[in-house]
């Protein structure tokens, strides 16, 4: 059965897919086709996705209905290559990492709006916001987790979800100077969180390529879309952003596409 995962390098639902099939081993198993964000939408690609341009969006050769949320090709990708098995058989164990994982959606939320953000009187609302859901999710670690430093007893599931929006949080310690304070409140998500975003199988990412590649995004504009004064995406894939300077941590002065290195 031939299966293709239309993605973006770069984006952290995408790369969940990435991280379990480093976790089975099965990396080569599913292929994958990158999508150039940049650039206007396949019509292809956005009828498999019955009018969604959401990705990742997975394509099977024979015809069959595309899936699209990266948390259902998770789980279609656990069931269809099952050895070795990511999720736990058990329902109870599976529900206790379920509780954990409800908290991703206000994870996320948190971190992406902080750096679009672009109204300086409203930054201690956005850092409050996160910190907050990191007590919270400290707090879920504490009382669900069975597992010590992982959820469970290795880099499994509720880490692949998490880890690569952990990682796209980078954007905030480089433009927003935030990291997890060392509290008792937090020490349960920072050592898990520590932890993740170094594990092997999420290697598929780089500091300082998310804080170059998401630049527009402290700017204000995610997905591709351009900040004003500007021609060429931060995302886009030439110069590719190791051919690039760093971007300025300062992200209330825009700077052009040449200081970007982008020309």
């Amino acid at each position: 059965m031939s299966m293709t995962i239309h993605h973006i390098p770069v984006c952290p639902f995408c790369q969940r897919i990435e991280i379990l099939l480093e976790l089975k081993g099965l990396r080569d198993a599913v292929a994958f086709q990158v999508v150039d964000i940049t650039k206007p939408r396949d019509p292809r690609l956005t009828a498999l996705g019955h009018g969604s341009t959401e990705l990742p969006l997975l394509e099977f050769g024979d015809g069959r209905t595309a899936l699209r949320e990266s948390r259902v090709i998770l789980d279609f990708v656990d069931r269809t290559f099952p050895d070795p098995p990511v999720r736990p058989a058990d329902p109870h164990t599976r529900a206790l990492e379920d509780l954990i994982v409800a908290l991703e959606g206000a994870y996320t939320g948190a971190g992406y709006s902080w750096v679009l953000n672009r109204d300086r009187d409203r930054t201690d609302d956005h850092r409050e916001r996160m910190l907050k859901v990191c007590r919270d999710i400290s707090k879920r670690l504490e009382d669900y987790a069975p597992g010590d430093l992982w959820v469970l007893d290795d880099f499994g599931w509720t880490e692949a979800v998490f880890t690569p929006l952990m990682q796209r949080f980078w954007f905030n310690n480089y433009y927003e100077d935030f990291t997890i304070p060392d509290a008792p409140e937090y020490a349960r998500f920072k050592r898990w969180h520590d932890a993740c975003v170094a594990h092997p199988a999420a290697g598929q990412v780089s500091y300082d390529e998310i804080v170059t590649l998401y630049y527009d995004y402290a700017m204000g504009c995610g997905n591709g879309a351009l900040p004003q004064g500007r021609r060429v995406s931060s995302f886009t894939f030439t110069p590719d952003w190791r051919d690039r300077p760093m971007p300025p941590r300062d992200k209330w002065t825009p700077v052009g596409d040449a200081e970007l290195g982008l020309v």
